[in-house]
């Protein structure tokens, strides 16, 4: 700190404690950082770039906040350090000057069917509150207006032993909940239509059972053909009353079928015992198919999807019930809360007031309370999960943003940098990671990390302001200025695909026809339909593959190649050259080793301490047992091709003794979205999120499907990545596939052969088609937002 002079006098010198105005990271080796050391202003703005997979992630959220999460844990007692996470103490020699962190990540939010964005938000709670003071006719306290809890009601007899005597008490409770008894809070009901379990114009002994798993002769078809509880040669539509409730709805009962004792229960409580409670991304892909043909989720009819009672939805403020309120946009309960005059419940409005205005504040003025959480992009997660911060009083706190921009239109981007901004001006430390020239553009300081991705990254490239990151030569500083050009000539469609009268959500009765055959492009301000459009209208059977943002699901023992199939050509042909089977090549089967479970390492749990992972000492790490690792193909054991990057595996599979269509196949698709790097047998938890969605693109490359729809495939991207995907998009329509991104990125949009722009605005302001054409005349005509600011972008 310099020192400032006056010419009569001299200021006294800084207070030692004005000197720690930096947070010092030395030696961090986290996933694949290589000696990491930088030195990061407090209070100041922070962006971290780089291409995606060079250890941003790694730098600041597994070294810096992790590293300040886990010492504040350390200032709670044992006891409630016992229910927190134990995060281990990063790969770091020195952290010093950390604040306090708040992480504001990208994580999906649990897609739990109770949880709403009022949940998420703690609006709901606030409105809870209001209705349970001011509502009418009143019904009672909170919890009546809660979807979460049920009404229940009890009474009985209870031993209490008073003054060294027991003495018996009659005792009765009830508690009024909110819950709608039909669906139980949910919203929805499920039904199972019947005519895709069976026929039931065959009898059993013909085979009417149509259920994945219940093939003739087999046990689960012998349960119900030998039963006795009806005729089995008799068609099903001939079933009297009796013999149709026992077939499909009896009670569990155990009986004697085919001289066993089993258990016999009605078909449809034992197809929801064995494959609906399961969760709908772990099926396998033919059990997936039939719950998605045989199961219909519909409005709950009782409660009408509002999932209360009838009590709390009968209780109202000024004409309005919760249930209203809920369902509201959220700029519109804002409005209807500040109409609210009520000296009682001053604090309360206050507050209410304050968080709906955020929502408008950030850009999700268009969400309505009710909406379930699992259904935000996420973008729209990260944004919700601001909220909480953007009234805060706290100072000197560290943020850390994972890509605020993602899911965000150009035009909504210059409010997310004046949020940040704010939260600096307060005296916060805001760390960013981000790939959008326009948030680097307003940092104070920028760490370019590089210079490539995985193992070829993982080094700081550039430390300094913006004008040297410009200057300074690396990946980023070349590209930071790159602009994509409109095309000259645009593909001719080869048909259409029509869209008639497209209601979902927002949408206002849209007609479209989206040109096949080409790259089309769905644009428009976070909130204006795009989605809604594309995932919710397209018409089902157009051989249409989706690649939404879902995250990818997988533990520790997951890797790229179990999650692309990879593996099970690999193993097959270890199996074939060394005439053994092919399970023994597997970590999660017959050839694990049995110290570590093939897990290659042995955690250790220590309560409210961090676990500890130590590398497994009879395999070294490598997951197999030692007689597996003897079996080689083309001199090399299933650990060393598993410790292979992709661009090696592709070469060493092509040719040779090696040669393996098959695993070819799926290690050229993995280079082609641009993940060369990876090696097979990372763990999928140690991915970015631009990483993962590349994977689940490459592995639904492999579909068989004439029209690709993808969302934001940018997301998580490096401007010299965007370039490389503007190819794979481009080669996907050249083989004759049709190609339709639903994107912000003014690159995809100046790339495109015909935009489809959505408006004007969010939420009720939009689902309205306000543009159709080329790039070229969405530039000439600036007739949209999105129009002016791709010229803008391009520089016409």
């Amino acid at each position: 700190m310099s020192m400032a002079t006056r010419t009569d006098t001299q200021s006294p010198a800084p207070h030692v404690a004005d000197s720690h105005d930096l947070i010092r990271v030395h030696g961090a080796r986290e996933n694949n950082l290589k000696d990491v050391s930088v030195e990061i202003p407090k209070r100041r703005l922070t962006v971290f770039t780089g291409v995606s997979g060079s250890g941003k992630s790694s730098l600041v959220f597994d070294t810096i906040a992790a590293e300040s999460q886990r010492l504040i844990n350390e200032t709670y007692s044992a006891f409630v350090q016992g229910f927190m996470p134990t995060p281990a103490r990063p790969e770091v020699d020195v952290l010093d000057g950390l604040t306090t962190a708040i992480i504001v990540d990208q994580q999906r939010m649990g897609a739990d069917p109770r949880s709403t964005v009022g949940t998420a938000t703690d609006a709901n709670a606030m409105l809870r509150i209001l209705f349970s003071r001011l509502g009418q006719p009143h019904i009672g306290s909170p919890q009546a207006f809660s979807f979460n809890v049920a009404s229940i009601s009890g009474a009985g007899a209870v031993t209490v032993e008073r003054a060294g005597q027991t003495v018996k008490e009659r005792r009765s409770f009830s508690i009024t909940g909110g819950m709608c008894p039909r669906c139980e809070g949910r919203g929805t009901v499920t039904d199972l239509d019947l005519t895709q379990l069976y026929d039931d114009s065959k009898s059993l002994n013909e085979g009417a059972l149509t259920i994945p798993g219940y093939k003739s002769g087999g046990w689960n078809y012998r349960l119900y053909t030998e039963s006795g509880l009806f005729d089995p040669d008799k068609p099903i539509s001939k079933y009297t009353e009796k013999e149709l409730h026992d077939f499909l709805h009896r009670e569990p009962t155990r009986m004697k079928i085919a001289g066993i004792n089993m258990t016999y229960e009605g078909l449809i409580p034992r197809i929801q015992k064995s494959m609906l409670a399961k969760d709908r991304e772990g099926m396998q892909p033919h059990i997936r198919a039939f719950v998605d043909r045989a199961v219909t989720f519909t409005a709950c009819p009782d409660c009408g999807g509002t999932r209360l009672s009838e009590a709390a939805r009968s209780s109202k403020i000024k004409g309005i019930s919760i249930a209203d309120a809920c369902a509201m946009q959220i700029t519109d309960l804002a409005e209807w809360v500040r109409g609210l005059d009520e000296p009682s419940v001053a604090p309360l409005l206050g507050k209410l007031q304050h968080t709906l205005d955020s929502f408008a504040e950030i850009g999700l003025g268009y969400l309505s309370l009710d909406r379930p959480s699992g259904t935000l992009s996420g973008g729209e997660a990260q944004r919700v999960k601001m909220i909480r911060h953007l009234g805060s009083s706290l100072t000197d706190v560290t943020y850390v943003f994972d890509e605020p921009t993602t899911g965000l239109h150009p035009h909504d981007i210059q409010r997310m940098n004046n949020l940040l901004l704010r939260l600096r001006d307060k005296g916060n430390t805001v760390l960013v990671v981000e790939h959008k020239p326009e948030v680097i553009a307003i940092a104070d300081h920028v760490v370019d990390l590089g210079p490539g991705a995985g193992a070829a990254g993982g080094s700081v490239c550039f430390e300094g302001t913006v004008e040297g990151l410009r200057a300074g030569g690396t990946v980023t500083g070349r590209h930071f200025d790159d602009r994509a050009a409109l095309k000259d000539t645009v593909r001719k469609p080869t048909g259409t695909l029509q869209i008639r009268g497209a209601t979902t959500h927002n949408l206002r009765g849209v007609d479209v026809d989206i040109p096949l055959g080409v790259l089309v492009v769905v644009t428009g301000v976070a909130g204006s339909g795009k989605s809604s459009l594309v995932h919710g209208s397209i018409p089902a059977g157009a051989g249409v593959v989706s690649i939404d943002q879902g995250p990818i699901r997988g533990s520790r023992r997951s890797n790229p190649a179990t999650y692309t199939g990879l593996l099970d050509p690999i193993r097959k042909a270890f199996a074939k050259a060394n005439g053994v089977k092919p399970a023994l090549f597997s970590a999660n089967s017959e050839g694990a080793c049995p110290t570590c479970n093939g897990a290659g390492v042995i955690y250790t749990d220590l309560a409210m301490m961090a676990g500890v992972a130590i590398t497994c000492e009879e395999c070294e790490g490598k997951r197999f047992q030692a007689s597996v690792l003897e079996y080689h193909l083309g001199g090399r054991d299933i650990s060393e091709v598993l410790a292979m990057s992709v661009t090696e595996a592709e070469e060493f599979f092509a040719a040779g003794e090696a040669r393996t269509p098959a695993a070819h196949a799926i290690l050229g698709r993995l280079a082609d979205v641009g993940l060369g790097y990876l090696t097979l047998g990372q763990p999928l938890t140690t991915l970015s999120g631009g990483e993962r969605q590349r994977l689940k693109l490459a592995t639904h490359m492999a579909e068989k499907g004439g029209v690709y729809v993808l969302d934001e495939p940018t997301a998580g991207l490096h401007l010299a990545d965007v370039e490389q995907l503007l190819g794979l998009l481009d080669r996907l329509v050249d083989s004759g596939k049709s190609v339709i991104v639903v994107e912000h990125h003014q690159a995809v949009m100046a790339h495109a052969d015909w935009i489809i722009d959505l408006g004007p605005g969010a939420g009720h302001d939009g689902g309205l088609i306000v543009f159709e054409g080329t790039p070229a005349d969405l530039v000439d005509a600036r007739s949209t937002l999105t129009g002016e600011h791709l010229a803008a972008y391009v520089g016409t």
